[in-house]
């Protein structure tokens, strides 16, 4: 199906049962729940969605219990996050298969590229497929940033057509702008700018806390979309302590806790990944708890 570049896209959970399985029919009720609150599209195995910690076959199982729930109301992407650009193409064609609208692509995995080494990667990969591409651009995690002049370079390529920009700097969108015009959709990847991404001309966001809080998320986009500054700020206030939870290295055990503390999902992940415990354990019941007792009524 044709994708609509704007809103909502979760970067939702993979879920797993106590042993390590894939659990895919929890996958597919937390799916729906989302699609319940609103959102317009769906990311799966991105960083939240454990992408490495997947065999292929298992990542497939993933998309197709996706696309089956979704049954084509909305689109579903899959992340590409793969150790070489040849693996990458390869898993792009598992994608198509299993009936993904799209990719979010990742630079290659463990090797720290320069922005020359992924900007071939991105090209060689776009070129290997006919999906549409958002290319997930976060220097602080994957340690390679490509700067709007990059972006400049791969304009040719007609299926690179949107950006989920993650620099933690609200400046990059406006630099994008002004160097590529609207060649690319912007969409906001750290939680906790979205307000600021958005006013500054970002039309989507590849959300992490929506996954525990699906409502209010799809709320303060739509707030801040429609330029309500105010009423967005506000829900946004009452947000921010959760929304800080998705830049944490910790992220995915988290947002686990998080739904699990929701009802939306089980806190279950996979070595070496580990439940939490301790003051990180507490420090997010204690966010959850506080944003529970003061949820806003929607």
């Amino acid at each position: 199906m044709a994708i609509n570049w704007q809103g909502v896209f979760p970067a939702l959970m993979t879920e797993f049962n106590a042993d390590g399985g894939l659990d895919l029919a929890a996958t597919q009720r937390h799916i729906q729940s989302c699609m319940d609150a609103g959102i317009e599209g769906l990311v799966m195995l991105g960083t939240l969605g454990e992408n490495p910690s997947l065999t292929p076959d298992e990542k497939e199982q993933v998309l197709r219990a996706a696309v089956e729930v979704t049954a084509g109301k909305i689109p579903v992407l899959s992340g590409v996050a793969e150790y070489t650009t040849a693996f990458g193409i390869e898993f792009a064609k598992r994608a198509e298969r299993a009936g993904c609208a799209g990719l979010m692509a990742l630079p290659c995995m463990v090797y720290q590229q320069d922005s020359r080494e992924a900007v071939t990667h991105f090209r060689t990969l776009a070129q290997a497929t006919d999906l549409p591409i958002m290319i997930y651009n976060n220097r602080v995690a994957y340690k390679v940033d490509l700067s709007p002049a990059d972006f400049v370079t791969l304009a040719d390529v007609e299926n690179i057509v949107a950006v989920k920009e993650s620099s933690h700097d609200s400046r990059r969108i406006t630099d994008m702008f002004n160097e590529v015009g609207d060649r690319y959709v912007i969409f906001c990847g750290v939680d906790d700018l979205v307000l600021e991404n958005t006013l500054f001309g970002a039309k989507g966001w590849v959300c992490g806390l929506v996954n525990a809080f699906p409502k209010e998320a799809v709320e303060l986009f739509r707030l801040a979309r429609a330029g309500k500054v105010a009423e967005a700020y506000e829900l946004y206030k009452w947000f921010m302590p959760l929304l800080h939870l998705d830049v944490d290295v910790k992220l995915v055990q988290m947002i686990k806790l998080a739904n699990q503390m929701t009802g939306e999902g089980s806190e279950n992940v996979r070595p070496p990944r580990l439940k939490l415990v301790g003051a990180d354990r507490a420090m997010v019941e204690r966010v959850v708890k506080h944003a529970l007792a003061t949820r806003p009524n929607l």
